[in-house]
Order: structure tokens, then sequence, then C-alpha cells
């Protein structure tokens, strides 16, 4: 795993284990890694998380969500913002995806949220990625 970009990671842990048709994946853990997974988790896109103290920074550990035929809940995962490229939107530009039907997620000044928590708050900020 690079260590360059973890959330990047971790986007990419979540699309190979749904592939994979895991039931849950492990990444280490952050504290923005553990905002991200609280949206997803609001939103229903995992069935659970919970931190695992492993003596050094952590991991956390992501139960994934399937449908009753087996199929992942998470169709796409797409990391919009990047390290060496960061993307910001104000209030009025804040994206779609796929004509509401996924979710954006962004850091804003009042922390972690999705694209319609934004767009009613009328606050902008970094947009992390995008899950539908």
């Amino acid at each position: 795993m690079s260590v360059s970009d973890p959330i990047a990671d971790m986007l990419t842990v979540i699309r190979n284990g749904c592939r994979a048709k895991h039931k849950r994946v492990e990444v280490p853990a952050s504290r923005l890694k553990s905002e991200i997974l609280k949206v997803l988790l609001k939103e229903k896109f995992i069935s659970n998380y919970k931190y695992i103290e492993d003596g050094k920074q952590g991991k956390l550990r992501i139960y994934l969500k399937y449908t009753p035929d087996e199929k992942s809940v998470i169709s796409g995962i797409e990391r919009v913002s990047t390290p060496g490229l960061r993307r910001y939107v104000n209030a009025k530009n804040v994206p779609r995806v796929q004509g509401g039907l996924g979710i954006a997620i962004i850091s804003t000044s009042r922390g972690v949220m999705t694209d319609k928590e934004a767009r009613k708050l009328g606050v902008g900020g970094e947009v992390i990625c995008k899950i539908w």
C-alpha cells in the first residue's frame, strides 16, 4: 500500500473487498477515515465499522453491505481530490452524483458530510470522493 494517499488506499480496499465478496476489510486508522466511514454508515453504504487497537495507530474494520442476492450496495467508488490536485467547491457548485442516486463526501469547515447536507447548510469544501 502506498503512503502518499491513505484515503485512496482505503477506497481501493473497500472497492476490492466488494468485488471479492468479502464480509469485512481492514485499513489503518485515522480520524478522517473514521469520519468518512461514519458518513458511509449513515447513508447505509456499509453495515458497520469499528476501531481495533493494535498498539500502533490502530485499524478500522469495515463490514461491507450486500443485497439479499449477494450484490454489493456500493456499485462505484471514486476518489476526487488527491494530494497532488485538491478539488474544492463553493456552496453553489456542490456536485450531484448519478443524478442524486449517489453521494459526494465533502470535507467542510463544519466537518465531513454528504453533498446534500453541504447544500442544505450552504457550505462548500474539499470534495473527497464520490460513491454510488
